[in-house]
This record gives structure tokens, sequence and C-alpha cells, in this order.
């Protein structure tokens, strides 16, 4: 083991999985938890409720309090931070402890955050969003997006993503954290195209759930996918993303798995959407987070106040809030005229 102790916040999926990469190079590595439940199923080796059956490394461990986080790093130094909450949590959680984080990044701890979305109130990324409360030390925050499903990560499947960070330093020596023989991260200064594509892709993914429920196929898939690249494309503009981040992990890569894969919760409640369900009652029927659904708002305000034309962001935004039958929106998509579309 190269390093000694990794902590992360929040037990979902993708948390435990990024978890399970950590493990092959930390001595230790720290889940702080909220849940009981949670936290005795990873004290089993196994994270039982987001991703049960799949076996957990020994060297992976859980706390509840912040006692017990200090009690299990008292002789093993914290050499990485991981964010693994979404992103409607980063405001309350990092207010709450914002004296402690200081103390990390003033011992010049790096932290990599996995949170995937934007602010439908504030319309802030989350890069944004921990520039509220750690503004002096945003040299030390990187953030990872790409094509990668927690379960064939645990799966030691070959996995590939974007590492986006304003220091070189830290940029690469996150990226050795992380580096396995299945898993690399490939490190980035553009972290508005990384954030940006991990966010919108999750609303192109609802989209391809639709599709694929009314009963749509390849054609139809590669035309959303295109469409909803060359919309991408026009939100990063606004914050001044660089096209090709859009044709890379963060991008195109995430938008392709999460669009035509099973695994995926924003096309599994785009598929319940085509059954006829309502967004809430899908929402609060199950405790994975749909990130998609809030950054469709998000989206939706983001088009309107900088004036971007995305027919098909709105269209998906017609079907989530305004009750609008997918049909109908896909009829109006069609008879656009051309002159409006490209």
């Amino acid at each position: 083991m190269t390093f000694k102790t990794a902590l992360i916040f929040g037990a979902g999926a993708f948390g435990t999985s990024i978890a399970s990469v950590l493990s092959e190079n930390f001595k230790q590595v720290i889940v702080k938890v909220r849940s009981q439940d949670i936290y005795d199923s990873i004290k089993n080796g196994e994270n039982a409720i987001y991703l049960p059956g799949q076996k957990l490394a020994k060297n992976i461990v859980p706390a509840l309090t912040w006692e017990e986080v200090d009690e299990l790093s008292n002789n093993n130094q914290i050499e990485l931070l991981v964010n693994g909450l979404p992103t409607s949590a980063i405001g309350p959680f990092y207010s709450e402890n914002q004296d402690r984080f200081i103390k990390y990044f003033e011992s010049k701890i790096p932290f990599v955050s996995l949170s995937k979305g934007i602010d439908p109130e504030t319309l802030e990324l989350p890069d944004d969003l921990f520039n509220h409360f750690f503004s002096e030390y945003h040299d030390y925050l990187t953030y990872l997006s790409g094509p990668s499903f927690a379960k064939e990560i645990l799966d030691k499947q070959v996995t590939i993503v974007s590492l986006a960070g304003k220091d070189p330093d830290v940029l690469l020596s996150v990226s050795s954290m992380l580096q396995t023989e299945y898993f690399k991260a490939f490190p980035t200064y553009d972290v508005k195209g990384v954030l940006l594509g991990g966010a919108l892709k999750n609303i192109l993914a609802i989209a391809g759930g639709i599709l694929e429920g009314m009963g749509y196929n390849h054609n139809t898939r590669a035309a959303m996918i295109t469409r909803g690249i060359t919309e991408m494309l026009r939100f990063g503009k606004v914050y001044n993303a660089r096209p090709e981040t859009f044709y890379s992990f963060s991008g195109m890569g995430d938008l392709i798995l999460t669009t035509t894969s099973s695994l995926s919760r924003n096309k599994t409640f785009g598929l319940e959407i085509a059954k006829g369900r309502k967004p809430l009652e899908i929402i609060e029927s199950q405790r994975s987070v749909v990130e998609g659904y809030k950054t469709t708002k998000a989206a939706h305000k983001l088009a309107s106040k900088y004036h971007i034309r995305t027919s098909l962001f709105n269209g998906i935004y017609e079907i989530l809030y305004n009750d609008i039958a997918p049909e109908d929106v896909i009829k109006k998509l069609m008879e656009q005229p051309v002159s409006t579309i490209g």
C-alpha cells in the first residue's frame, strides 16, 4: 500500500465504488456514513443498501461520527478526502463542518468530489458551491466525472474517467492515488466542462429511458445523443468550457454509457416515466438519488437566463415538470422548421 488513509463522505453506490478503488492503494479507507444500517452493512464487508452482493475489501471501514473518524485515523495520516454526497447535500454538510475541512486543507490534504448536478435554485455547479466555503483552498479541490457504473468498478471492469482541477501537482497526485490496473483518471484543467458534462448527461439519460420505454430504438437513440451533445456544447459556451471536453470521458463517454445501459438510475427513471408514473412518486419510492431530475430544472433556468437554444433539454423539462406527454414533445421537436434546428 502506497498511501495511509483516505476519508470518504457518503456511502452511496458511487462513493462505495471509489472506496473500493482506493482500497488498492491505501492502508485504510474510512467511509463516513449517516445511517446505522449502512454502517452495520459495511462493517460486515458489503454495502447491502446500494450494492447488494458486492463484497468490499477488509480495509474499508465505516464511521458514524467524527469522533470515530478521528479515532480510526489517529495512527494513519489522512492523505485524501473524497466527497461522495449528492449535489443537494453539499451546502448543508460543508456549512456544518467547514472548520474541520479548513483544518484538513491547511494540512494540504487534496480533495476529490464525485458530485454531479446543478443547484436548481442558485444555478451553481459543485465547484461554485465548494468555493463558497473554501475559496482560499481551491487549488486542493478536484472533480471526478466520466463513464463509470459503480457495480462495474467493483467488478474491476476497465474504467477511464476525467479528473478536473486547477493545480497540476494536486491533479497528478490525486490521479496517482486513484490509479489501479482497472481504473484511471485523466487530469484536465477544464473544471466547468467536466462538471457540465457530468450534470447534463443525466438529463439525456432520462430522455434515453423515456424513448426506450416508448418503444423507440437505435435510430432514435443515436439522434437524441447527437442532438444532446450539440445542446451541451451551447451550455459549455456560457461557462467558457472547452468543446473537446464534451467529446471526452465526462461528456460523450458518460452520455453513451448512461443512455444505453440498464444500470443507469437516470435511464431507469425515464423508463418509469414512460410507463405513466409521476416523477415525485418514483423519487419518493427509492433511496437512491436521481440527479437528473433536479438538474433538468436547473438546465431549463440556465437556458432561459442565457437564451440558450435547447429544444431537447426544454422538452425533457416539459415532460418532468409540466406533465406534457412524451409523444407531444417528440411531435413538437419533429415539427420544428429545419432553419431553427441547427
